[in-house]
C-alpha cells in the first residue's frame, strides 16, 4: 500500500491574493497526484488552514477539493494544528469531520493521564496523534500521555504531530522550546511530523521512522528564498514495513531570488544600481523575491523610488521585496580596522563595558545581539514570535526571580 502524507498547507495564509491562490492550487495538485499514484489514504499533520475560522470562499475551495478524495474512496485522516487548533473548541476541522470530508484521529479521553486511541484504516493501519496548540501548549499534554498502551499496540502505526522534536532542531530553531523525544510514545512504524517547515526523514532506534514533508507551498518570503516551491511525502508500504519514503516537489511557478548588496553608495545611486542589476532578467510569469541590504552612504531609503523598480518588474508572477536589512549612516563612522561584523561587535561591546558600569558579562551582550537578530520562523505568529524573544531576553538578563513570563 501507499499512502501520501502532508502537513502546513496554510490556506489563506498570505496577505498577497495571488499567492493564496497558489497555495490552493498547490493543495490540489498534492491531492490529485496523491488519487493518481493509488494511494490508500491521505495524512495531514496539521495546518490544513492559517487561521481556525477561515472565511467562506476558502472553505469552499478547500471542500471541494477535499472531496476528490471521497469520491476515490481515499480516507483523509488529519490532526489540528497550532493555526487550526482555537481555545474555544471552534475549528473548521469539525466542520469537514462531520462532513465526511476527514477524520480526525486525535480521539481522547482525560483524567489524571491523557489517553489517546486509535483509529483503524481499511487497510488495517492504526492511526493516532496529538494537536499542536498555540504556542507550544502541547507539551503540557505531552507531559501525561499514557504512552503504555499505545507502544503495545501490535500493527502497522502512524503517529501524527505538530511540533519541533528537541533533538532535530535545525541552525535558527535553537531559541524554540521543542519537545524531547522521549515524551513521544515509541515502536511506531511511522511519526507524521508538522509546524517546523522543515524536509526531514530519519529512522530512529526504539521509535521508527520520524519525518517532517514540509509545506505544500512555502508560506513566507524566506521559505520561497529557500525553498522554492511545496512538497509533500509518498511512502511505500509492504507487509507491514516501510519500504520508501519519496519526497514529492510541487513545483506551481517558478522563483527568482534577487540579492543585491548596497555599501557605500547614496540613494540615488542606490536607485540606480538597482535598476541596472535587474535589467534584462527572465521574470515572466515568476514568483521574484527581491531583498536589499547594505548601508546607504548618504540619503534615506525612503528617496529609492521602490514603485519605478518594482514597475520595471512587470510581468513577473507577483513581487515580493525584503529592504529590512537596508539602512542608512545615522552616527558618524567609526574607523575600526577588523575585516568583519563579529570582530567590529566585539571591540564596540568591550568599549561599551570599560565606558559603562554594569553587571552584565561580554557574554550576555553577545547573547543579547543574537536574540535580538532573531527573525520568526515559518508557522509562528507574530505574538508567539514576541513572547519567544521576550523570554530569551529575560532568560540572559537574569530577570526570571522578579519577572515572570507564562
Amino acid at each position: 500500500m501507499k499512502f501520501a502524507h502532508l502537513a502546513d498547507i496554510h490556506i489563506g495564509g498570505w496577505r498577497e491574493e495571488k499567492l493564496n491562490q497558489l497555495t490552493i492550487e498547490s493543495f490540489e495538485k498534492a491531492i490529485t497526484t496523491s488519487i493518481e499514484e493509488n494511494v490508500a489514504f491521505v495524512i495531514i499533520s496539521g495546518d490544513l488552514f492559517n487561521t481556525a475560522l477561515p472565511n467562506i470562499d476558502l472553505i469552499k475551495k478547500t471542500s471541494l477539493i477535499l472531496r476528490k478524495l471521497k469520491e476515490n474512496n481515499i480516507e483523509c485522516y488529519v490532526i489540528p494544528g497550532s493555526h487550526d487548533f482555537s481555545p474555544s473548541g471552534k475549528t473548521m476541522i469539525d466542520v469537514f469531520e462531520n462532513a465526511g470530508l476527514v477524520k480526525n484521529v486525535m480521539k481522547i479521553e482525560k483524567d489524571e493521564n491523557l489517553n489517546l486511541y486509535f483509529t483503524t484504516d481499511k487497510t488495517g493501519a492504526n492511526l493516532t496523534g496529538l494537536y499542536g496548540k498555540t504556542g507550544g501548549l502541547e507539551r503540557l499534554d505531552y507531559e501525561i500521555l499514557n504512552k503504555e498502551p499505545l507502544e503495545e499496540k501490535q500493527g502497522f502505526k502512524i503517529f501524527l504531530f505538530h511540533h519541533i522534536i528537541e533533538e532535530f532542531k535545525e541552525k535558527g530553531l535553537e531559541m524554540i522550546q521543542g519537545i524531547p523525544l522521549n515524551k513521544l510514545p515509541k515502536n511506531f512504524n511511522y511519526y507524521a511530523g508538522g509546524h517546523p517547515h522543515l524536509i526531514f526523514d530519519v529512522e530512529v532506534e526504539k521509535y521508527g521512522r520520524i519525518t517532517y514533508p514540509g509545506p505544500t507551498f512555502p508560506n513566507n518570503f524566506v521559505e520561497i528564498e529557500k525553498l522554492k516551491q511545496g512538497g509533500f511525502y509518498l511512502v511505500n508500504v509492504q507487509n507491514n514495513e516501510i519500504k520508501e519514503v519519496k519526497h514529492i516537489p510541487i513545483k506551481i511557478k517558478e522563483v527568482e531570488s534577487i540579492n543585491i548588496k548596497i555599501d557605500n553608495l547614496n540613494s540615488f545611486k542606490a536607485h540606480d544600481y538597482i535598476l541596472e542589476k535587474i535589467e534584462n532578467l527572465d521574470i515572466k510569469d515568476k514568483i521574484v523575491t527581491l531583498r536589499i541590504k547594505g548601508t546607504l552612504s548618504q540619503g534615506k531609503v525612503s528617496d529609492i523610488n521602490f514603485n519605478e523598480i518594482i514597475k520595471k518588474l512587470e510581468g513577473a508572477y507577483v513581487v515580493l521585496k525584503n529592504i529590512n536589512k537596508l539602512q542608512t549612516k545615522e552616527l558618524e563612522e567609526i574607523n575600526i580596522d577588523f575585516e568583519n561584523t563579529k570582530e567590529i561587535e566585539e571591540k564596540v561591546v568591550k568599549e561599551f563595558l570599560v565606558q559603562n558600569k554594569t553587571d552584565l558579562k561580554e557574554e550576555s551582550f553577545h547573547n543579547l545581539i543574537q536574540i535580538l537578530e532573531e527573525e520568526k520562523v515559518e508557522g509562528e505568529k507574530n505574538l508567539d514570535f514576541e513572547k519567544r524573544l521576550e523570554k530569551n531576553l529575560i532568560k540572559t538578563l537574569d530577570l526570571e526571580d522578579i519577572w515572570n513570563v507564562n
